[in-house]
Parts: C-alpha cells; structure tokens; sequence
C-alpha cells in the first residue's frame, strides 16, 4: 500500500508567503494546503488530518505583538495536542519565541528564512510527530489488548468428525481477507475460531481486537468502535481511538453482533463498506483496513424477519460463515478438552493434579453440557481447587449424574438459582440476549457478567 504524502498546512496573511512556502515544500514531495487566518487554520484542523502547522504569528498589519498567533497555538493544540506547530514572524524576538514554545509550538522560524533551515526543520518535525502519533497508538493498543499475544499459538482442539468440516473451512479461508461469521450457540468456541483465523491469516503480525459489541452500552457503542475526541463528553478528558482504529491492518473480531441495536447497525454498516467513520465530537473522516471477522448465537435470518436485524449488514458480515457443534455433537473432544483444561488449571493453581478418575470420566462424557465448551473450563477449574488428591472424582465435578432428575429450587443455593434462571432465560428466548436479560430485569452487560460467572 502506497504511503500518502505527508501534509503540511501554511499559515500567513500574505499570498507570497504561501505561494514562497508551497514552492519550496511541493518539490520536496510534501501536500501543502495554505491559509490565511486563524479562522480558517482552525476550520481546516477541525476538518482534516495535518501531518504539520507552519503559521505566522501576526495577522493584521498593524500587528506586532504575535497574541493572534499565540492565542491560535492554544486552540490549534488543544484539538490535536501531537500535530508540530513551528511558527515564524518577521518580528522574532526571544520572549515571543519563549511564549509560543511554553504554549506548544515545537520550534521558531524568522522571515526571511533560509531555505535549508526550513526544510530541515519540517523533517525533524515530521519524524517526531510519526513517533508520537506511533507511540499512542501503541500506548492505545496495550491498554485495549491487556492480555495481549502469549507468544503461542491458539490450541484448538478438534478430534471429533463434526469438526472436520470446520477445520477444513479454516485452513481455506484464512489466509483469505474475507469476512467471515461465525455461528454456534454460547460457549462453543467461536472466540477461539477467530484467533485461529487470525493467527494463521496474512495479518497475523497486526493486532486482533476483540469487542463484545452485544455488551457496550447504546451510549459508548460509538465511543467504543470509532473513539472520540478531547471534550466530545463529560468523561472525553482526552483523545481514544477505537477500535476500528487499533485494528487498521489487523483484525476486528465483532462478538455478539446480533445484539447490536439497530439503530447502531447503520452506523457499523458504513465502515464495513467503505472503511470510513469519524471520532465522536470529530468531523475528521478516518480509515481503517481492518479485517472483519463476526460472531453469534443467534439466528440472524431470523432477526431479519423480524425487523432487528440488517439484511445488507448481515451480507456485509457473512462472506463465509462457520458454524461449530454444540459441544453435545462432539463427544469425542470432551476428554480432550477436559485434559487439556485440567493441565492449564494446575499450572495456573500450582496443582500437582494429573488425570480424572473413571467415574469422573463417565460423568463428563454422560453429562449435557448446555455451556458447551465454556462451562467443561469452568467445571474443570472449579474441580482443580476442589479436589484433594492427585486426580478429580466425580464428587470434585460438583455436576448432577445425567440421570438424575432437577434438584427443586429450594434444595439450592441463591448462586445456583440464579444460574438456573439465567439458562432458563437464555433458553427461551432462543439464545437472543437482549430478550433473555430483559425476561429478567437485568441489562446487556449485567446478563453478561452473568454468563461469564457461570461458565454459560
């Protein structure tokens, strides 16, 4: 991909001026957009991206003093507090050059200039403003991606025949950039899918973010994935960038995305189709190349029917779509699974714990499992600190034989209860979480720390 020009935009009341400073800077390869007052410098930084302000800082004739362009550095600064700003003035002076350095300006020119000093000035400015603009987005991404890349690839455990298709599917389209929605019911693995796809595509070396987009807030879902400038809200103390932004030639991993609101999809579907969208409070028009990859529990052909879903944003998401088994359709992973989660959790417990008994082993493979592969994790961790021998019995599962019919709610705990509501709610409402957490009386992200206690 071609790297844009850096540019530079020129600030001066004179039309020479500008016309000395572009014919100077376009050989050198450089955009150069000019203006002719503070007005229209903050117009322009308020519209565009500027890799570089040069500005005069007298605008008036009878003006010496340089407070226009001093009182034109605090603006210009508090909009974009990275952007290099060199000013000049044929009235240079040491305590003017002193203000606009404390103000923000980065460095100080004299009319008339010397051709080679300017120029070497504009490169060191540009080189610096590069890695000040780098080390934030950087700074953004570690703070997005706390856990980051383990260094390992993603374990993916798939020994049973319904999940031949699906590995097949993934050795072919992941090298591929196409989007791709994943499908399957809560706890199924389609997190791991995505890292998967992720780890073995052409982005690999770019960053996976992932955002529960079913778990925003109506009000932040914009802040979230198209970030937000300094003042944009009450809490905007500074510029963020969304996620759109951190996974420009990465990929965007969009979980729960039936649960986006639909007055939220249009928005969501315009980046997808053209890879454009503003920061909250900005009118800057940003890019991202981002590969997207989609998940859901839910029917969206449904949802569509009934008016809650996009039919173009659904083609936009689902160039391939992947859909695992339920973890009940895959019985020959489960001790798999189960092993493989035994010996993380003591690693992580410092548990010297190697193997599950056989009557734990007939329990695993007899018992539901309505969270799918997540609640197998859950089971196995809990059962690694309960245990008190070198292996896990079936006691130290705390699960109910698969024979044994439903305890009466009062023979549980409020823990238990509430797990069983919440899969009751889940249940009935097809998978849909915005109906199952309304059905309780609980917003999206309070069902969802829900789910993610239980290990649904």
């Amino acid at each position: 991909m071609k790297v844009p020009a850096p540019t530079i935009l020129v600030a001066d009341d004179q039309d020479d001026v500008l016309e000395a400073m572009r014919l100077l800077l376009k050989p050198e390869g450089y955009r150069v957009r000019t203006a002719s007052s503070p007005r229209e410098v903050m117009r322009l930084v308020r519209k565009e991206d500027f890799d570089l302000l040069i500005m005069d800082l007298n605008y008036h004739e009878d003006t010496t003093s340089g407070k226009e362009g001093l009182e034109l550095i605090e603006e210009v600064t508090g909009i974009d507090d990275i952007m290099p700003v060199v000013v000049m003035t044929a009235w240079g002076s040491i305590e003017i050059a002193v203000e606009a350095m404390r103000l923000g300006a980065r460095d100080f020119l004299e009319k008339p200039w010397d051709n080679a000093k300017v120029l070497a000035t504009v490169k060191a400015q540009l080189e610096l403003s590069k890695a000040l603009r780098l080390g934030r987005q950087l700074e953004e991404e570690n703070r997005t991606l706390k856990a980051g890349k383990a260094g390992q690839p993603t374990v993916m455990i798939a020994e049973a025949p319904s999940m031949k298709p699906v590995i097949q599917l993934i050795e072919r389209v992941a090298p591929a950039d196409a989007n791709v929605l994943i499908t399957g019911e809560n706890g199924t693995g389609k997190g791991v899918v995505a890292r998967v796809l992720h780890e073995r595509s052409s982005r690999a070396g770019g960053a996976l973010v992932t955002v529960n987009t079913g778990g925003l807030a109506e009000g932040l879902f914009e802040s979230e994935l198209f970030g937000h400038v300094k003042g944009a809200f009450t809490d905007a103390k500074t510029d963020r960038a969304g996620r759109f932004e951190l996974a420009d030639k990465g990929t965007l991993f969009l979980d729960e995305i039936a649960n986006v609101p639909l007055n939220q999809q249009a928005k969501l579907l315009r980046v997808l189709e053209t890879g454009e969208f503003e920061r909250v409070g900005s009118s800057k028009t940003r890019r991202s190349n981002a590969r997207i990859l989609s998940a859901t529990n839910a029917n969206l052909n449904d949802l569509i029917g009934k008016g809650e879903f996009r039919q173009d944003l659904l083609f936009r998401l689902n160039t391939i779509e992947i859909a695992l088994p339920a973890l009940r359709d895959r019985r020959e992973d489960i001790l798999l699974l189960a092993q493989f989660s035994l010996e993380r959790h003591c690693r992580k417990y410092r548990r010297e714990i190697t193997e599950f008994d056989e009557p734990a082993r007939r329990l695993l493979l007899g018992y539901a499992w309505p969270g799918n592969v997540r609640e197998l994790n859950h089971v196995v961790e809990r059962a690694v600190l309960m245990a008190s021998l070198d292996r896990i019995r079936a006691e130290d599962l705390g699960l109910r034989d698969a024979g044994e019919t439903a305890r009466s709610l009062e023979d549980m705990s409020m823990e238990e209860v509430e797990c069983f509501l919440v899969k009751k709610s889940l249940k009935r409402s097809g998978g849909n979480v915005s109906r199952a957490a309304e059905a309780l009386g609980l917003s999206r992200s309070a069902f969802y720390r829900r789910l993610e206690k239980y290990g649904i």
